[in-house]
């Protein structure tokens, strides 16, 4: 049955799994331990805070926190009061973070207090935005300023709204409703927000659970940033489908990963191939228990081979797997299947998962622009037709702006942003492509291209390479090697080593930075 016949909503997902898995873990941090039924008993308290906060159905209430029980509650708690939910990229600045508030013209706000040293609620007063649409700011901790409301007597003005209110308005939800706008990293120009339904979010995610092998019991380190959709919906959302318990991770960092993964039994790890490089690298691996891990969820434009079959050999992980999806399309489009060969699995991103159709605008076998047709894209950006006209066209299809190739199975192999590639001699460079090849070199453990202007050639690639532990690989050694491995066109000119790539919270490499520089 599809998730979105079976659960009609979140809040008929949330309390579904309540009844169904009772008595087992929901979500384990640090100390605290939940149940399922206690899980969806706080979100129900979280959903009545918002009903008494004057949240009404289609109002827009913003999350800006990074991943613990209080995100997942009170986001869950706020798509139950019918509200639809706006995750906050906790890496921006207070503007930033304005900018989405007012464009969503959101009415309530959950924020973090203090986080990796930074005051959020500090970072957004500072911002001199005008919010007049934010009626409520609730700071998920035991103090705040006087205009805020903290998260205890938040939940407290719940206690006069009667469970059967809350019901009414969780159960009036209907499957096309919008359950949240995500919205985009915004690397070129202003951020825009993907407009996700109920249905499409539980079809999607039902998907991404039965292809993944997701298993009641499993125990899933969500190190995923929640605002992203693969942290919220192929982790949460996930977890509620099939029983799995919800480890959440704050903060990316190795020796917090090996140590939770030892610790908590964990069997799911899902993440950036660079989670996995590093896990595999680290120095003091031997020194955990990583015996539980059994399924790898990975995605990229590039994942290196070797990394596939190391995770394979070394770990003895059964199941690697990788996937392909952006926002737009509710965060799945395409995903290799358990049994694929390895090759497959580090080469491509699968295939289209059922229900969606992939096209790319060129000769079969040659690179062109990956074009979607589906259940799960988009309503349309929040608010702007014109950028949205842009992108969908009128017969259904979603303009991707990625660069892919399509094999005769089916198989899609992203090889880059239309805007990344560029012109070398008249020959078109992928960057991703050039990086997969760099990153076969033993001595190579993370690597980003791209175009730089050449008097010659119009354009030629630039390499910013990191080396591995105890490597003295140089610049000549590794062109020197690129002219081996690969056509003229495509040799890095140039390399710098640095000691690590810029990334944003979901794991791209922050092209614009590298140009910038």
């Amino acid at each position: 049955m599809r998730g979105d016949e079976q659960w009609g909503s979140i809040p008929g997902l949330v309390r579904d799994a309540a009844g169904r898995y009772g008595d087992r873990e929901a979500v384990a941090e640090g100390r605290t331990r939940l149940s399922y039924a206690e899980l969806g008993e706080q979100v129900e308290r979280a959903a009545a805070a918002c009903l008494a906060s004057g949240v009404e159905p289609g109002d827009r209430v913003a999350i800006w926190a990074p991943n613990t029980l209080d995100w997942i509650v009170s986001a869950l708690g706020a798509v139950t009061a019918g509200a639809v939910l706006v995750p906050l990229n906790t890496r921006f600045k207070g503007t930033e973070a304005a900018y989405i508030l007012q464009r969503s013209r959101a009415k309530l706000l959950f924020v973090t207090g203090t986080f990796l040293g930074t005051s959020y609620v500090a970072s957004l007063r500072r911002s001199d935005v005008e919010l007049p649409h934010l009626e409520t700011v609730v700071v998920l901790a035991d103090s705040a300023p006087r205009e805020y409301v903290t998260w205890k007597d938040f939940l407290v003005r719940g206690e006069r709204i009667p469970r059967a209110e809350v019901r009414a308005r969780a159960d009036a939800i209907v499957p096309g409703d919008p359950s949240d706008i995500i919205y985009t990293s915004g690397t070129t120009g202003r951020p825009k927000g993907a407009v996700i339904t109920h249905a499409q979010t539980l079809r999607c995610y039902a998907i991404w659970s039965e292809l993944a092998g997701l298993r009641e019991g499993d125990r899933y380190l969500i190190v995923n940033p929640f605002f992203h959709t693969f942290g919220y919906k192929a982790g949460i959302i996930a977890c509620l489908m099939r029983g799995a318990t919800m480890v959440p991770q704050p903060v990316f960092n190795v020796d917090t990963v090996l140590a939770n993964i030892a610790a908590e039994r964990i069997s799911v790890l899902p993440g950036p191939p660079t989670l996995h490089q590093s896990l595999l690298d680290h120095p003091s691996r031997a020194a955990h228990d990583l015996s539980a891990l059994r399924l790898v969820v990975t995605g990229a434009a590039v994942v290196p081979l070797r990394l596939v079959e190391r995770l394979r050999a070394e770990l003895h992980i059964s199941t690697v797997l990788t996937a392909y999806g952006l926002s737009e399309a509710s965060g799945i489009v395409t995903m290799c299947r358990r049994g694929d060969p390895a090759e497959v699995i580090a080469t491509t991103s699968g295939r289209a998962i059922p229900g969606t159709e992939v096209r790319v605008l060129a000769e079969p076998g040659s690179p062109g622009e990956v074009l979607v047709r589906g259940f799960h894209v988009m309503r349309g950006y929040f608010e702007d037709p014109d950028t949205t006209s842009a992108t969908l066209t009128p017969d259904g299809w979603l303009r991707t702006g990625d660069v892919g190739v399509l094999d005769e199975a089916g198989n899609l192999r992203i090889t880059d942003r239309i805007k990344d590639m560029f012109i070398v001699g008249g020959f078109n460079a992928y960057p991703a492509e050039i990086e997969q090849l760099l990153g076969l070199h033993p001595d190579v453990a993370d690597v980003a291209v791209i175009g730089v202007p050449d008097p010659r050639l119009g354009e030629v690639g630039k390499a910013y390479a990191v080396r591995r532990p105890g490597a003295t690989v140089t610049a000549d050694d590794l062109i020197a090697w690129s002219r081996r491995e690969m056509a003229n066109f495509k040799v890095p000119r140039s390399v710098e080593f640095v000691t690590e790539l810029p990334r944003n919270a979901g794991g791209k490499v922050l092209k614009g930075e590298l140009r910038g520089r």
